[in-house]
């Protein structure tokens, strides 16, 4: 026994020569979650320290700057993957790191607001107000909690942030901007936060978090998605603080915003004036009703009920509409619209209307974010989704989306999607609620479906109708291409309804782009 004992020793230590030969020890090659957290919190000091130095960092008490920047319209654009309708902001901002306050005046522009326009946002003491034409007026809860996100998670503040974290810890290094990164990571109020630290300079190359947005039309239908910030030009300024003047966004790794600093400067002497919030603001913010979260808005909309716009075929408003179509053999629903727990508030009332009658398919018209944003639920309960060849990779994209923080039907769902893919005309159904699904096929409606009731002389133009607030319609281009569409299938039509529209005469349509062409 002696001898096996001896020559496992042997072994052993020509174990430890190897790893040692390799450039570690044991407690190297093991890394236990105390030594992660000291070797983060090592290399975060190393960060702060090319930014300038803790003591400086942690010293700071106002930043003030000004800049010029752009935010994509990447959830209602005419496809995904860009490009991207643009609005441009010019941005002033004060904040007030002492007192965890901040001021930010927006100007706002772009290709439906012609001229720049400006608003003021002050949050101070958990309380948001802005002000616009120099009136004020209480902001939101979400305003007020966005910017505190911000002031936490912006460059001056994130590493500080992280360093005092209780989870903060090292992760394996990755390749980003062909330059090898450090990766820590840490928790920001349940919020999972990733910085990538520059392994040659020890600056910030990006921070991304991973974010829900439960009362975002727009966003929370990705469920847990990531956002991540990528600093660059680096300038030197007073005192010997390194900050960085570009911040590009990506939101579920697609260009979002840019922002560039042109003017900068730090710890100047604050005025009085420059977080007043007024009394009676105050008041009114105090009891503002709480958000409301997506999925729990209520069905339908009250001032505009549900109506039988065609024998079978029902029309139900809401911020983004639905209808639904009684066939011989089941309902179709048209539109998937706002989320997953407002899909299964519109299944329920299929249930209702037609208590006899089974769901057999829902369609999706639009890429756009708000129009599809409750396919999940339909995907769940095994109910065919018809939608646009060219909108599939964006539909495949939802139904895989993690939402792990905020569980859905199908987040634990092994179902396989029953997609009925659309690239050319195709029909659904028979009798008098016969459907026609056809790709619309033009410029801005590239990506949108429209539907023909051939029985009743009835067209669904998905979002290429919509009636302006200052009367007529909204975009005539719109109007132009589902009339052209119309026409190359050969389709004729007497009325038309839409996403954002009730039932309307298409001699209204063909009238008002004869005007837009006339001039008048």
């Amino acid at each position: 026994m002696k001898s096996i004992h001896s020559f496992f020793l042997l072994c052993l230590f020509i174990l430890i020569q190897q790893i040692v030969l390799a450039g570690g020890s044991f407690a190297e090659q093991v890394q236990t979650p105390d030594r992660t957290k000291l070797q983060a919190q090592n290399l975060l000091r190393s960060a702060l320290e090319a930014m300038g130095g803790e003591v400086k960092i942690r010293a700071l008490k106002i930043i003030q700057f000004e800049g010029i920047g752009h935010i994509f319209a990447v959830e209602q654009s005419e496809r995904p993957e860009g490009p991207w309708i643009v609005n441009y902001l010019q941005i002033s901002e004060i904040r007030d790191l002492l007192n965890q306050r901040v001021r930010t005046t927006t100007r706002l522009r772009n290709s439906q607001i012609t001229q720049w326009v400006e608003t003021t946002q002050i949050v101070a003491d958990g309380i948001a107000a802005a002000e616009r034409a120099g009136k004020f007026f209480p902001a939101t809860f979400l305003q007020a909690e966005t910017a505190t996100q911000n002031l936490a998670l912006a460059p001056e503040r994130i590493l500080i942030d992280a360093l005092e974290s209780t989870d903060v810890r090292l992760e394996k290094d990755i390749q980003m901007q062909s330059v090898r990164q450090k990766v820590v990571k840490f928790t920001w109020h349940k919020i999972p936060v990733t910085i990538y630290l520059n392994s040659d300079t020890n600056l910030p190359t990006a921070v991304e978090t991973i974010n829900t947005s439960p009362y975002d039309h727009f966003w929370t239908i990705w469920g847990d998605y990531p956002v991540k910030t990528y600093y660059t030009y680096w300038t030197l300024e007073k005192g010997g603080i390194r900050y960085p003047h570009q911040w590009d966004v990506e939101r579920i790794n697609m260009p979002y915003s840019s922002f560039t600093i042109t003017k900068m400067e730090i710890d100047k002497t604050l005025e009085s004036k420059d977080f007043i919030i007024p009394d009676d603001v105050k008041q009114k913010f105090a009891v503002l009703p709480k958000p409301v979260k997506i999925d729990e808005i209520p069905l339908g909309r009250p001032d505009r009920p549900a109506k039988e716009i065609a024998p079978g075929v029902v029309k139900l408003s809401g911020r983004w509409d639905v209808a639904f179509v009684k066939q011989t053999d089941g309902i179709v629903i048209i539109e998937a619209p706002i989320s997953s727990g407002y899909s299964a508030k519109v299944l329920e009332e299929a249930k209702k209307r037609f208590p006899d009658a089974k769901v057999k398919a829902v369609i999706t018209t639009s890429d756009a974010f708000p129009h599809l944003g409750g396919v999940r639920e339909y995907a769940a309960r095994g109910i065919p989704i018809y939608g646009l060849d060219l909108n599939r990779p964006i539909l495949e994209r939802l139904l895989s989306a993690s939402y792990a923080s905020i569980p859905d039907l199908l987040q634990n769902s092994s179902r396989r999607t029953n997609f009925k893919i659309i690239s050319n005309k195709t029909i659904l159904g028979d009798g008098s609620n016969r459907l026609e699904l056809y790709p619309i096929r033009t410029e801005t409606g590239e990506r949108m479906m429209m539907i023909y009731f051939p029985e009743h002389k009835l067209l669904y133009a998905s979002d290429l109708v919509q009636k302006s607030q200052k009367g007529g319609f909204f975009m005539q281009q719109y109007l132009s291409e589902v009339i052209q569409a119309a026409k190359r299938e050969n389709l004729e039509v007497n009325n038309v309804f839409a996403m954002h529209t009730d039932l309307t005469p298409w001699a209204e349509l063909t009238n008002d782009v004869e005007m837009q062409i006339n001039g008048k």
